[in-house]
């Protein structure tokens, strides 16, 4: 019995010997994981990553193997789900193309690995980046796109699909979903009133997600009613918090006002009994809001700062470069009461931002980045804009989560954590972002659907996006 027990065990020893330890793609070692939902930090642990995939998480100490074909020492560093940017735009025409492409790789070393592109003219090459992204022969984020913009006859922008007549949007809508776009933009420089809530009413009813701007000849009460899933930008919302909104809306209507002479009148009549309602309502009816801080004080300061000598200028295309002047010229060329009032408009949306937070309204970290918007750089506009909504009230975490986890959430999709089976879309942090925002800027490595990019490569994209 003693002998059949002694080659039993012998086998077993023998057998263990020549079983391979499992050789991983990627492995980052004893690195700090920071979790976004509970807003805690695991320490010391090691990633194990395979193809696109986190395959399992063990603590460092505990590690019995660590075969992988890339090791990377994470020691005193932090491991984050990737930034989303939620609100660019790739745009500008035929012309344009091969500058908004060289967009992606500003996105990637800057950490974002996912992008909302909320409504442009260049759906076709999207779609086409999105497929070479997806077969491993060009790098850039995950895009989710609206795909062109829905608005009324003579739209301001090239490439939207206009709408007049109830039979319109039904066309539109079937447009929009034989191209799969993952949610429907909706925009306000033409669009009727009545077409513009016809439109989201009808995405809804074909589960389609929405988001827009809003004409100022509905109010926030109607647009939230029909189903809007999003709002882009706080001149709305602000509307929606004044006194005054129904009599601005009428004037509106009959042509005695218009947006941006009305504005001046929404900061004034701003109450906060009726933007307790309002709060109360968006969150009620679970409708994001997407501040664009960042974009806001940007444009608003036009007059006063010198934005010729930014570095991330050099990343910018001469075609697109040439976009920027429409509103370098408006800005320059304003009255100066105008200049006054968009200021105040500024400010009013730093507190405005900080009063939905507080109400617990959903909010998106978007930046408004593309062709047109002066100076909005992709890729580090969205840091801007997080550093923004630290200095409207948000914590550090808070902000992070209106990146990433919000992101998901709209849309829709699995939401970004670092756990056994879910996307390695990762970045790797010199220092810890929940205690000081800039830090999502102090990156050390990026890995996107499981490639990582360490610094040499970060800062070799960032070279071939140079001008």
């Amino acid at each position: 019995m003693f002998r059949i027990l002694l080659l039993f065990v012998t086998s077993l020893v023998l057998l263990s010997c020549t079983v391979k330890a499992p050789v991983f793609d990627l492995v980052i070692h004893n690195v700090n994981i920071i979790n976004l939902e509970k807003g805690e930090i695991l320490n010391e642990q090691s990633v194990f990553i395979n193809a696109d995939t986190i395959h399992s998480i063990v603590r460092t100490k505990d590690l019995l193997t660590s075969a992988a074909k890339t090791q990377i020492d994470g020691t005193g560093k932090y491991l984050m789900p990737g930034l989303w940017d939620n609100h660019v735009h790739f745009r500008g025409g035929d012309s344009l193309i091969e500058e908004n492409k060289k967009f992606l790789n500003l996105y990637i070393a800057n950490g974002i690995t996912t992008v909302r592109d909320a409504g442009g003219d260049l759906t076709t090459s999207v779609m086409q980046w999105q497929e070479e992204m997806k077969n491993g022969v060009l790098n850039g984020p995950t895009i989710y796109t609206s795909g062109p913009k829905i608005d009324g006859p003579g739209a301001t922008w090239a490439g939207s699909l206009e709408v007049s007549t109830s039979e319109d949007i039904e066309r539109a809508l079937d447009s929009l979903q034989s191209l799969e776009v993952d949610f429907v933009k909706i925009y306000d420089s033409k669009i009727s009133a009545e077409n513009y809530l016809q439109t989201i009413k009808k995405a809804e009813k074909r589960g389609m997600i929405t988001s827009g701007h809003m004409p100022y000849s509905v109010t926030l009460e109607e647009t939230t009613a029909a189903g809007i899933d999003a709002i882009e930008h706080l001149y709305y919302v602000l509307k929606g918090c004044s006194l005054e909104e129904a009599a601005i809306t009428e004037a509106v209507k009959t042509g005695k006002m218009g947006f941006w002479s009305s504005l001046d009148r929404v900061i004034k009549t701003y109450s906060e009994t009726t933007a307790a309602k309002t709060f109360s309502s968006l969150t009620e009816r679970d409708v994001y809001v997407v501040p664009t801080l960042h974009i806001g004080k940007t444009l608003s300061y036009l007059d006063e700062h010198d934005h010729t000598g930014d570095t991330y200028l050099n990343y910018i295309g001469p075609g697109i470069k040439k976009t920027y002047e429409g509103r370098i010229n408006s800005a320059l060329n304003a009255s100066p009461e105008f200049v006054a009032m968009r200021k105040k408009l500024d400010s009013t949306f730093v507190f405005l931002t900080g009063q939905l937070h507080k109400n617990k309204v959903g909010i998106l970290a978007g930046s408004d980045c593309g062709a047109y918007n002066s100076y909005i750089y992709p890729g580090i506009s969205l840091h801007n804009e997080l550093e923004a909504l630290v200095g409207a009230g948000l914590s550090p975490l808070e902000a992070l989560r209106t990146s990433s986890q919000n992101g998901a959430k709209f849309l829709k999709k699995t939401v970004p954590t670092i756990q056994s089976g879910a996307q390695a879309d990762l970045i790797l942090l010199n220092a810890n972002p929940m205690k000081d925002i800039k830090s999502t800027q102090d990156i050390y490595e990026v890995i996107k659907a499981g490639r990582a990019f360490n610094r040499k490569k970060l800062d070799s994209l960032l070279e071939a996006s140079i001008y």
